[in-house]
């Protein structure tokens, strides 16, 4: 189990903005593994969310480098929306595939995006990736709250969006557990939410890695390594 230890930590990390630059340095200062998930699609282009461009595809087989690629769809498209599956399939399985090419990697992981136009997943959509892709988990943005190990690998529940307020009270919590059990703090967000000038930003994210960096008794990888690998 992750190298005879009980705990892990694991980030998730949206669309591939420019900031992630920033986020690989910081997480590759205090040793820590992250997932990253890629619209290969966008890649290059300019994301219309944030002032940030997307990384390009030369850059993202570079820059993510000792992390994980994981899929997020080709244009980023609230999945529930599309009118059927064929187009979910297309969608899903060609970023996989796409990003496999660019890294040279497998790409078993998933992220569910999403627009603001509706749920970004269901039964339908889940079932799907399960049996028409090549998509092992997938992970959505509803918090858990809490360390379990995850069951449903297609409805895949991190423990806390980054710059939520729960953030450090439950890093402090996790850091000081002790268990015989299995735990896992998952944390997902964004690169560009560093530029929301809400209080959270590069100097909080490098505390907070710094925090739960080179703790003994955990584990520190990317989705697939916590997820498939324990």
């Amino acid at each position: 189990m992750w190298n005879d230890k009980k705990k892990a930590i694991t980030f998730s990390f949206d669309d591939g903005c420019r900031r992630d630059e920033d986020v690989v340095r910081i997480l590759n200062k205090y040793g820590l593994k992250a997932t990253f998930n890629l619209n290969s699609a966008l890649l290059g282009t300019h994301f219309a969310r944030d002032d940030n461009y997307k990384i390009s595809p030369a850059e993202a087989a570079v820059l993510y480098k000792g992390h994980e690629i994981a899929a997020h769809t080709l244009s980023h498209p609230t999945l529930t929306l599309l009118p059927d599956d064929k187009t979910v399939v297309y969608q899903v399985e060609q970023d996989r595939l796409d990003l496999e090419k660019l890294v040279d990697e497998k790409v078993v992981g998933f992220a569910y995006p999403g627009n603001g136009d509706g749920e970004i997943f269901d039964d339908r959509v889940a079932k799907i990736l399960a049996e028409q892709t090549g998509v092992r988990y997938a992970r959505t943005p509803l918090s858990s709250y809490d360390f379990e190990i995850p069951t449903d690998l297609y409805r895949l529940k991190p423990t806390v969006h980054l710059i939520d307020e729960k953030l450090f009270y439950l890093a402090e919590e996790f850091v000081n557990l002790k268990t015989d059990e299995p735990k896992l703090f998952f944390i997902w967000g964004h690169g560009f939410e560093l530029d929301n000038g809400d209080g959270f930003d590069l100097g909080t994210f490098d505390g907070f890695c710094r925090y739960i960096s080179d703790k003994k008794d955990i584990f520190y990888g990317t989705n697939a390594q916590v997820l498939l690998e324990k």
